[in-house]
């Protein structure tokens, strides 16, 4: 089966794409205009990406049987999330932030990054199978993961409230969603929230939140066209990339992924006890500080996700209660 690209689908369906390229056919070179106001989004195969050098200090700190083998097995989302992770127009290449990144930071050990496209479930077995060295699939740190996980910090984590255009509706907190249908992943950090505001609003007297699950992007949108549900409440990326080249949906509320209290980060994510974290988050910051890092988030619109410093195991999103 051939798999469509998210980025491309959108853009072809909006009529808002600006696609370019040396003849006809040719998925070589291709942008994608993200809104009147965002950057154009390569969206082709050739991704020219920033590259990092080889870092002496942080590749010390890589064991010795990860840098004898030459490379960094890195596991990244199979779903197609732009501009996170996804297809190139040739259906084949990955691209994206979570591959730029990922990319610096092996550049900045020596080694050379090898990308395994897996479901959300699968990229933590992979982790604890020793399948694969790291995972950088917009991964919230949380107190429950630090259990079996360790992490190095690398952006903030934004969620959106997606909504159908001209809504009128404004998202702040609980009582905007009590009553509500609103989709969201299983297993994500802003289906806790949902949860937590749908409790509250129980509590309070009103409605709860009737939440529902997609299995694919595509589905969830002609949902929200349709008017069977009121919001999609997800990465903020991904939501901001949407409004911008479909143009038939806004933003009606922003959120930080770590609640109200706390401020999310997204971070490389390695098994406990690995031996990677210090020479991810080492990696990261020479990134950061040469501005390389800088210029990955600029090229995919995600500028205002930019962190500082790369911490390691910073406090994170506080344990579901029993």
């Amino acid at each position: 089966m051939i798999r469509r690209t998210l980025a491309a689908a959108l853009a072809l369906a909006a009529g808002s794409a600006l696609l370019t390229g040396c003849g006809a056919g040719d998925a070589a070179s291709a942008e994608v205009a993200a809104g009147n106001h965002g950057p154009k989004l390569n969206i082709g195969p050739e991704q020219h990406r920033v590259r990092g050098t080889k870092d002496p200090r942080s590749a010390a700190l890589v064991p010795a049987r990860v840098r004898e083998s030459g490379a960094l097995r890195i596991g990244v989302g199979a779903e197609s999330s732009p501009p996170l992770s996804f297809y190139a127009t040739d259906d084949k290449t990955l691209i994206g932030v979570e591959e730029d990144v990922a990319t610096l930071v092996a550049d900045t050990l020596g080694l050379a990054p090898r990308f395994e496209p897996l479901s959300w479930e699968n990229l933590f077995v992979g982790l604890d199978s020793g399948k694969l060295d790291a995972v950088f699939s917009n991964v919230t740190v949380t107190e429950e993961r630090k259990d079996k996980y360790d992490f190095a910090t690398y952006r903030l984590d934004q969620l959106a409230m997606e909504a159908k255009k001209g809504s009128g509706w404004k998202v702040r907190g609980a009582a905007d969603v009590a009553g509500k249908t609103v989709a969201v992943s299983s297993g994500t950090n802003q289906e806790k929230i949902l949860v937590d505001w749908s409790k509250e609003d129980e509590a309070a007297g009103r409605k709860p939140v009737d939440i529902k699950y997609f299995q694919k992007a595509s589905d969830v949108y002609l949902a929200l066209q349709s008017g069977r549900i009121d919001g999609y409440f997800g990465p903020n990326p991904t939501a901001a990339y949407h409004v911008g080249v479909a143009g038939q949906t806004e933003i009606v509320g922003t959120f930080s992924g770590g609640g109200a209290r706390l401020k999310g980060e997204i971070a490389a994510t390695t098994r406990k006890g690995s031996g990677l974290v210090k020479a991810y988050a080492a990696a990261l910051q020479k990134v950061i500080d040469d501005g390389r890092y800088a210029k990955v988030l600029a090229r995919w619109g995600l500028s205002g996700e930019a962190v500082r410093t790369s911490r390691i195991n910073p406090p994170g999103l506080p344990r579901t209660s029993d």
